[in-house]
């Protein structure tokens, strides 16, 4: 069998990037078109969020994705820029230590 590339060996702990500063993790919505989507973070916001420039060809998000965001300095509660995606196991490493609650139960 072929081992997945983009996943680590089951014995080897994972490294997980938790939000920095004035970072939040939040759970993409909708899709609105030309890059932007609608993410409802764990902050209690609704934030209108694009993916910067140079991470557009990097990041492929789909509806239902855990994501870091970035709020604007200005008009920082409603829209924000995409910086990470989660993948599955890192989402289970972040409900354990406790930085987000139950999906289902939030939203």
């Amino acid at each position: 069998m072929r081992e997945d590339k983009n996943e680590p060996p089951a014995d080897q702990p994972i490294r997980v990037r938790t939000p920095r500063n004035k970072e939040v993790i939040g759970i993409v919505q909708q899709r609105v078109g030309a890059n932007r989507m609608l993410v409802r973070c764990f902050d209690d916001k609704e934030r209108n969020c694009r993916i910067p420039g140079a991470l557009r060809r990097k990041l492929w998000i789909r509806e239902g994705d855990t994501v870091i965001v970035e709020p604007w300095e200005f008009d920082g509660d409603k829209r924000g820029d995409l910086l990470f995606k989660y993948t599955p196991a890192a989402i289970e490493w972040l409900k354990r230590k406790g930085f987000i609650k139950e999906i289902e139960s939030e939203f």
